[in-house]
């Protein structure tokens, strides 16, 4: 399984949607990959961490996007669901996973029903290694104009706090684990 080839099945080779997602991809997979070698002793999958790594924003262009060149019509939030459906139906179930649990640093049924999200009601967190892995590396790289630039953890803290204190300590918790801080 070569993850480009699939990202091809559904994106345009050269369009903008394609470029910035298989770049994005790209960074978070190094910097996965990075984390996984630092942490043998938990045993981690490299060659699906760089898959999932790669795929895991496989569902953007069903999103309504246009910064990052994406025309669908459903919000951003729900990319990750519609990831999981892409890859489910293709039988890659562990990766699907990835791409429905990686936003945020994980969402929560209670994060759904009090923010009136348009997810389906059930928790969406990293559970695996490989999981939590990539949600954590995915924090550190946007997919804006600032593409490429790596957030150091203290950005990335700062972006969480939005969301309330349990987010952020939640990330510190890889950042500690992961030998980042």
């Amino acid at each position: 399984m070569i993850p480009i080839d699939i990202i091809n099945e559904f994106y345009n080779p050269g369009s903008k949607a394609h470029t910035i997602l298989i770049k994005h991809g790209q960074l978070v997979a190094a910097r996965a990959v990075d984390i996984a070698c630092k942490i043998p002793e938990h045993k981690p999958d490299l060659k699906f961490i760089e898959e999932a790594a790669i795929l895991h924003d496989i569902g953007i262009f069903k999103t309504n996007s246009p910064t990052i060149g994406c025309t669908g019509d459903q919000p951003y939030i729900v990319h990750g669901v519609l990831g999981r459906e892409i890859l489910d139906s293709k039988g890659m179930e562990g990766h699907g996973l990835v791409c429905e649990r990686h936003v945020g640093v994980g969402v929560t049924i209670e994060d759904i029903k009090t923010q009136n999200l348009p997810l389906p009601e059930r928790d969406m967190l990293p559970v695996s290694i490989e999981e939590q892995i990539i949600c954590y590396a995915d924090k550190f790289f946007s997919k804006d104009s600032k593409m490429g630039e790596e957030r150091s953890v203290d950005e990335v803290v700062a972006k969480l706090q939005k969301y309330g204190q349990e987010k952020v300590n939640k990330f510190m918790l890889w950042a500690k684990m992961f030998s980042e801080v």
